[in-house]
């Protein structure tokens, strides 16, 4: 049987470290998408199963660049996973306006390039994954671009459910919530700083909103997005797995 791989979007990031990590862990390559070569090199040093396409998902070359990588391996595509993260854009009261269509543009315009860039290597139980985010069902004035881009990310994904579901193939957005890693430790520093009080004390808040006082690890993050693999996750095609250590409020 030819083995199958998986396509990682935002492959050097921590959170698309872990689920890279976590799915060669499961016996997957791994064709990890970037805009760094070196950091993608980087990733791979360690691991042949990982091999780098260094290209911005941002843009429409990005579709042609992942196309042209699978079409080299010529392999079946079991998962792909959209998981760039947004730039830091800034409280309700600073955002550019503009900025939010960008951000949606990336997340949700990078989601569609992956996906019909795979999409000739996809068949019954491929599953196509996008990383979300808590704010997207439990708003926050603080960050505004995460709540109005997960929000859509959750109506394509359902979308995208409908569309794939007569071949066999699953849609997913997995939806931590804060997580531990230096990208919200410099955001927070951030807003610490526009606000006047200590990174920690915003590090605090962020705790405060799980009832645990916990964040989310990128282990975590890794462990749920492999657990789609099993046969049993085509029940939650569609859906939205929240990882959000008990914050979300909503019934």
């Amino acid at each position: 049987m030819t083995e199958p791989l998986a396509v990682v979007v935002g492959a050097t990031g921590a959170l698309g470290g872990a689920i890279a990590h976590r799915l060669r862990a499961r016996g997957l390559p791994v064709l990890a998408v970037a805009r760094s070569a070196d950091a993608l090199a980087a990733l791979s040093a360690d691991d042949e199963g990982i091999a780098g396409c260094a290209t911005d998902i941002g843009d429409d070359a990005a579709g042609e660049a992942i196309t042209a990588a699978l079409n080299e391996r010529d392999l079946p595509v079991r998962m792909v996973v959209q998981a760039a993260g947004l730039p830091a854009l800034g409280g309700l009261d600073a955002v550019e306006p503009s900025a939010l269509g960008a951000a949606v543009a990336l997340k949700l315009g990078g989601l569609l390039r992956l996906v019909r860039a795979a999409d000739p290597w996809l068949g019954e139980a491929s599953r196509i994954v996008a990383l979300g985010g808590h704010y997207g069902a439990e708003p926050s004035p603080h960050v505004p671009g995460a709540g109005v881009t997960n929000a859509a990310l959750a109506n394509l994904v359902r979308q995208l459910a409908d569309a794939y579901g007569s071949r066999g193939i699953t849609a997913h957005l997995v939806a931590p919530g804060p997580a531990d890693t230096d990208r919200l430790r410099r955001l927070s520093a951030a807003q610490a700083s526009s606000r006047g009080v200590d990174v920690e004390d915003v590090l605090a808040e962020r705790r405060d909103e799980s009832p645990l006082g916990a964040l989310v690890t990128p282990h975590q993050v890794g462990w749920a997005v492999a657990t789609l693999l099993d046969p049993e996750a085509s029940a939650l095609t569609g859906s939205t797995l929240a990882l959000d250590m008990g914050a979300r409020r909503g019934i």
